[in-house]
């Protein structure tokens, strides 16, 4: 991915132009990026975690079990949005069925 190179290489500005450029064609794993982008302050981009959150439930809701992981736990912990943990649960839960083992972890933790 030329986003995550530029990264890599400290070309903060062109990065974040080609990653939002994915993320807003809707590519899931762009999205996941820009939300943890937005949840460091990285690579130019203002740290938010509204915009961290916003990005994160796109690629969610595509599918992507490690932003599906990251939102759970944003929901969980109320990083960002208010903590609600029952829809923590169902995420995590989606997350975990993908196969995403952090998330299956966590989520044995629940119970």
């Amino acid at each position: 991915n030329l986003a995550l190179r530029l990264e890599d290489a400290s070309e903060f500005a062109e990065a974040r132009q080609w990653m939002e450029r994915a993320a807003e064609a809707g590519l899931a794993e762009a999205q996941g990026v820009l939300g943890d982008w937005h949840a460091m302050g990285k690579c130019g981009c203002p740290q938010s975690f509204a915009d961290s959150f916003s990005w994160l439930s796109k690629a969610a809701e595509q599918g992507h079990p490690e932003s599906q992981f990251k939102l759970a736990r944003g929901l969980h912990e109320g990083q960002g949005v208010a903590k609600n943990e029952e829809e923590a649960m169902l995420w995590y839960t989606q997350s975990a069925e993908a196969g995403y083992a952090i998330a299956q972890f966590h989520l044995g933790k629940c119970y």
